[in-house]
């Protein structure tokens, strides 16, 4: 028996099967009689074993080894023309399946409106996503382990940067905002020099916010005690609440009523005041009009947190 028997012996002798007529089978395919015949005959060579038995002015009849072919040519068929269908819709740039990574405070307060009016727009493709922050997010990019990264960057210099690898799409600029513990009955604006005595609260020594906080400090002359670090925003928020320290926040995470508990502080006049950018990392390349959609909302999303430090999905 052949490894593989011919495609189109198979399709023939499907058709007899449907039709139970070689003659019939014939119409159907636009092939004459006799040609039908010499496909079963050159199957049933190659299988080794008869797959119809042929009774004068009777229909055709199947055997077990032909019933269990039929079975199992259609599974092939049909399998095949599935594969047709999803190479057809890769080739047009469609996907069954994204991957997303992106940074746990986007996770809660960026992607949650943008997944749901992208879902209202394109039911049919699943996204799967993945929470890493952007160091560990950018080398996963690059392998193909993930598609498209949501990341964010503090500072101009630091990664990710683009390259042959990787594409950058800036998205916006989230507001950084100096907060400190709200004091009851307080009415007056807490001024910056207020804070400097006080513990401040900051990633870890090399992380890029704790970079950044340092790089601002020395242009306004000032030095913070960072004597509170940690990767985690909302633990960061939570020793602010609790009166026990001083630190940047981003503003989504203050934004549409999330504020209470702490107190801004107003900078001096004429110092700027902080961000970071937030980006979209992918690979070079035709891209799926499905992480074009992606991105396109994400923008929107991070200009009305740039705007009023809450997600606005346009």
């Amino acid at each position: 028996m052949k490894s593989q028997p011919d495609l189109k012996l198979l399709a023939t002798f499907l058709a007899v099967v449907r039709r139970g007529s070689m003659a019939e089978a014939a119409t159907e395919l636009g092939y004459v009689p006799s040609a039908v015949s010499q496909h079963i005959a050159a199957l049933e060579s190659d299988m080794g074993v008869e797959l119809i038995t042929r009774r004068p002015g009777s229909r055709l009849i199947l055997t077990a080894a032909g019933r269990s072919l039929a079975q199992a040519t259609e599974t092939l068929f049909d399998a095949t023309a599935r594969f047709q269908d999803a190479a057809h819709g890769i080739a047009n740039r469609e996907i069954a399946e994204l991957r997303v990574g992106t940074y746990p405070s986007a996770m809660t307060y960026l992607l949650p409106q943008v997944l749901s009016t992208l879902r209202a727009r394109r039911p049919g493709p699943r996204i799967r996503l993945v929470v890493v922050e952007t160091d560990e997010g950018v080398p996963r990019v690059k392998s193909g382990d993930i598609d498209l990264l949501v990341a964010y960057r503090y500072l101009p210099e630091d990664p990710p940067a683009p390259s042959e690898a990787l594409t950058i799409t800036v998205l916006g600029r989230e507001p950084l905002v100096l907060v400190t513990g709200a004091e009851p009955g307080r009415r007056r604006p807490v001024e910056l020099a207020e804070c400097l005595d006080r513990e401040w609260v900051s990633g870890h020594a090399h992380n890029p916010d704790r970079r950044l906080l340092h790089r601002w400090a020395g242009e306004l002359g000032i030095t913070p005690h960072v004597t509170l670090e940690t990767e985690d925003l909302h633990s960061m928020l939570a020793m602010i609440r609790a009166g026990l320290a001083v630190g940047l926040i981003p503003a989504t995470l203050l934004g549409a009523g999330r504020d209470a508990g702490v107190d801004r502080v107003v900078l001096p006049s004429g110092v700027a005041p902080l961000h970071r950018e937030i980006l979209a990392v992918g690979r070079p390349g035709a891209r799926s009009p499905l992480i074009d959609d992606l991105v396109t909302l994400l923008a929107g999303a991070a200009g009305g947190a740039q705007s009023s430090g809450a997600i606005t999905v346009r």
